[in-house]
């Protein structure tokens, strides 16, 4: 029984942990071929084992997005061990300092900007490079639904996942005619060491974003995983410029 992805070579970024190691081991579960990038090293590792433990093909390269020849060399990577690329997921980023705009330092939010969107912008950049030579692929961006609204205390993370849900428009239109999607989830709250870093585990933080999510409960990494593999695949070929809440009806309020 072959998978929706089944043969694709795929890059993840991010995915040392969380959303990017769930989404790493459902790809493979659906029959890509995975290389697992993240500046944590042990940590992806620790992703590849638990592929290569259920039997799947994966490799992982360490990889500082905000680093431009970090970004090529992981594309290079790839092409030298595949001959193509076919599928990426850009989720590596960071949550970075709360504060409030005006109490904001300017080197907190240009550290935001530079991971959450240069860095998806330096991945986009070679990855389209190389689906072009290689005939079409498709591409998924990690924005949030702080893309989608503001959040007081969190403008440069707002600013950082609107930017990543433009970017992730403007591409898809220059490149719709070249065989290559871009699409973008926007998670909502969901378990992650990233929430735990903001919640510093506080009950009465998380109490508060339980509340605030309609379905009553935080999401799973695997539910933002499910939603990213289904955009590269071929079951949605007709989409395109797509920002996906998966957020538990948050920003439907």
């Amino acid at each position: 029984m072959t998978g929706i992805m089944d043969g694709k070579v795929v890059i993840i970024t991010g995915a040392a942990s969380g959303i990017g190691r769930a989404t790493a081991q459902i790809f493979a579960r659906e029959g890509a071929r995975v290389i697992i990038a993240d500046v944590n090293e042990k940590g992806g590792e620790e992703t590849l084992s638990m592929i290569n433990k259920q039997g799947h093909q994966g490799m992982f390269v360490k990889t500082d997005i905000t680093v431009e020849t970090d970004v090529k060399t992981l594309i290079d990577r790839a092409i030298n061990a595949h001959g193509r690329l076919d599928a990426a997921y850009n989720n590596a980023g960071v949550e970075g300092k709360q504060a409030f705009t005006a109490d904001m330092p300017g080197n907190e939010f240009d550290k935001i900007i530079a991971a959450n969107l240069r860095g998806v912008y330096l991945c986009m950049k070679y990855e389209i490079q190389a689906m072009l030579k290689g005939g079409g692929g498709a591409i998924v961006n990690t924005a949030s639904a702080a893309g989608l609204i503001g959040i007081p205390g969190m403008s440069a993370y707002c600013a950082s996942k609107h930017g990543v849900i433009g970017l992730t428009k403007a591409a898809a239109l220059e490149y719709a005619k070249s065989g290559i999607r871009v699409n973008c989830v926007c998670p909502g709250a969901i378990d992650t060491p990233m929430l735990s870093r903001v919640t510093q585990t506080d009950p009465v933080v998380l109490g508060q974003l339980i509340a605030s999510e309609p379905i009553g409960r935080m999401g799973r990494p695997s539910e933002i995983g499910e939603a990213a593999v289904w955009l590269c695949s071929d079951h949605a070929s007709f989409v395109t410029g797509h920002s996906m809440a998966v957020d538990g009806g948050l920003v439907a309020q």
